[in-house]
């Protein structure tokens, strides 16, 4: 695990744009293709931003970047809330990403119908070989969630990587995720996390005594993980 903090979120960003940067180009290089697993809500929005302006340059090939979500709301693609709209107006269409390498849920399906057609995606892309992505980007919610693996959810029990839909119990509704399990195949997984209101779920994330049902971000394998955090969200961190 890298522990990355920086005195603003601007050098975290900028530093996360790096990382990007480095990995899509040593993927491309050594696999033809690089494989990324976005994050949704807003705080990455400032990332893609920097990733399709200042720093579109320094990728080698754009067009060899694949494009899938982390998780996702179920809500049509065209609405606010949707992170694959999101993504789409701040990196996708900027970069002029074809729309074969881009890969949202389908959320015209029933949730559980959308959660095994993004699977079978991810599985016929794959070749049904291990689902490993060369990078997943993950946020963190003020609960310790991550990706939609909201605290004591169903989905926080299973040990085979898959993809589920997720029934959240509060105004969030349904969501599709990824699970722990899948995510820990990554190649890389990267953390993006700003602010003092994120310093307690940061707090109890890095706790050494295991509690995943209350801080599912506790599920993810650190070993695996580089935080891009400032300060103000690793203040309580021992």
């Amino acid at each position: 695990m890298t522990l990355n903090i920086f005195d603003t979120r601007q050098e975290a960003l900028d530093m996360l744009a790096r990382y990007f940067v480095q990995l899509a180009n040593d993927a491309i290089e050594e696999r033809n293709r690089f494989t990324v697993a976005l994050a949704g809500g807003h705080t990455p929005e400032a990332l893609y931003g920097l990733l399709a302006g200042v720093y579109r340059q320094k990728v080698s090939d754009w067009q060899k970047v694949y494009f899938f979500f982390g998780d996702e709301r179920y809500v049509p693609h065209t609405a606010p809330e949707s992170n694959y709209r999101m993504a789409q107006v701040s990196l996708l269409e900027p970069l002029s990403i074809p729309g074969n390498h881009a890969f949202p849920v389908n959320t015209a399906l029933a949730p559980e119908a959308a959660a095994r057609a993004y699977q079978q995606q991810m599985d016929d892309f794959f070749l049904s070989h291990e689902i490993r992505f060369d990078l997943i980007l993950l946020g963190l919610g003020d609960n310790a969630h991550t990706a939609s693996l909201f605290p004591y959810t169903e989905v926080l029990k299973d040990t085979q990587a898959g993809v589920k839909a997720v029934w959240t119990g509060d105004a969030s509704g349904w969501r599709i995720t990824l699970n722990a399990p899948l995510i820990n195949q990554a190649r890389n997984i990267a953390f993006l996390v700003f602010g003092a209101e994120k310093a307690a779920a940061m707090q109890h994330t890095f706790n050494p005594v295991p509690d995943s049902d209350q801080y599912p971000a506790q599920l993810i394998r650190k070993e695996r993980i580089a935080w891009f955090t400032d300060k103000d969200a690793a203040a309580l961190i021992p």
